[in-house]
């Protein structure tokens, strides 16, 4: 999309941040490309010490990178004036792992703060705060102190308050990593919801690949301070090509790969009816004695997501495969 002739994107040229000189300088990311486009949820995963953090602060100049330029909406940020810097930084949102709130202020008043700080009038801040609570399903803990919610609801408030400045970026750096699993599904589901109501472009920080295929449009994978591998989120994760990646996708099969013999199969399920019988079909239609090693699925608006691990006798396996190809079932053999 253009906004004044220039195309809403952020580009990512030859970004390296090094802490430190000569013998004890630390790299933490090494000449990094990336753009990420208008619209979309954007993945960053990596292991710890990656350089994922340092990453996203480099996109909204909290960290100055040592080399390369970070270029938004056509504006290179390293050669903006301190006033014009601040004056981008509105256009990006961020939320952390940490919530960052404050606790001596109601969450209504936690979510005036950035609008406060810029000189919006009272009553109109107050009137922004309470839109974006009712966004995020807090409106009835407007009056609520930090120390009064549960941490799903800390998040939310750290997500409104956001949000606040209207801005057309959101950074999440591990925004999920302290809630239970539930509570990060809700989280999950309301980001996805600001990105399609909102058309805010959000970047996902995190370790794990579940976040990235249950939320994310496309994806980078960070190993030791570079890129590893680039892509759509359903083509990495159905055909990891770098060593990390595959360590992402697959960290919980190796043990129980290693433990049975004959042919182990990963089956990659990218969105295909959750209605549909593949398990049953395979051991019906083809008469083979499956075994299942792993099973990481979920179902999405009646569709299935994730990934199947089973072990095929060596005299079933031709008839599986021959079934799998006819039915364009992602698949690939594991050894």
């Amino acid at each position: 999309m253009f906004y004044n002739g220039v195309q809403r994107m952020i580009e990512l040229k030859n970004i390296s941040k090094t802490y430190g000189k000569g013998e004890k300088a630390i790299t933490a990311i090494k000449e990094v490309n990336i753009t990420i486009n208008d619209g979309e949820i954007f993945g960053i995963i990596g292991l710890s010490g990656a350089g994922k953090s340092t990453l996203v602060r480099c996109i909204n100049f909290l960290e100055r990178p040592t080399t390369g330029d970070v270029i938004i909406d056509g504006k290179n940020l390293g050669q903006l004036s301190t006033k014009e810097l601040l004056e981008a930084r509105r256009n990006i949102g961020m939320i952390f792992q940490g919530f960052n709130l404050l606790e001596q202020r109601t969450v209504l008043k936690n979510v005036c703060f950035p609008l406060e700080i810029a000189g919006v009038k009272k009553a109109d801040a107050e009137k922004r705060a309470r839109e974006l609570l009712q966004l995020v399903s807090l409106a009835e803990k407007e009056k609520s102190y930090p120390s009064q919610l549960s941490g799903g609801q800390k998040q939310r408030v750290a997500i409104a308050r956001a949000l606040a400045a209207n801005p057309k970026y959101l950074l999440c750096d591990e925004a999920t990593s302290a809630l239970d699993p539930d509570t990060t599904r809700s989280i999950l589901e309301l980001m996805k919801k600001i990105n399609k109501e909102l058309g805010i472009t959000i970047v996902v920080i995190t370790h794990e690949m579940s976040i990235i295929d249950s939320i994310c449009d496309r994806v980078a994978v960070l190993d030791k301070s570079v890129v590893a591998e680039m892509g759509d989120v359903k083509t990495v994760f159905a055909n990891p090509q770098s060593d990390i990646a595959k360590k992402l996708v697959l960290p919980e099969v190796k043990a129980a790969a290693e433990i049975t013999e004959g042919k182990k199969v990963r089956i990659v399920f990218n969105g295909e009816s959750s209605g549909k019988p593949v398990l049953a079909a395979i051991i019906l239609e083809c008469g083979a004695a499956v075994n299942i090693l792993h099973a990481d699925t979920k179902d999405i608006d009646g569709k299935a997501y994730g990934q199947l691990i089973i072990q095929i006798p060596f005299e079933s396996y031709d008839r599986v495969k021959a079934y799998l190809d006819a039915n364009s079932i992602e698949y690939s053999e594991l050894n």
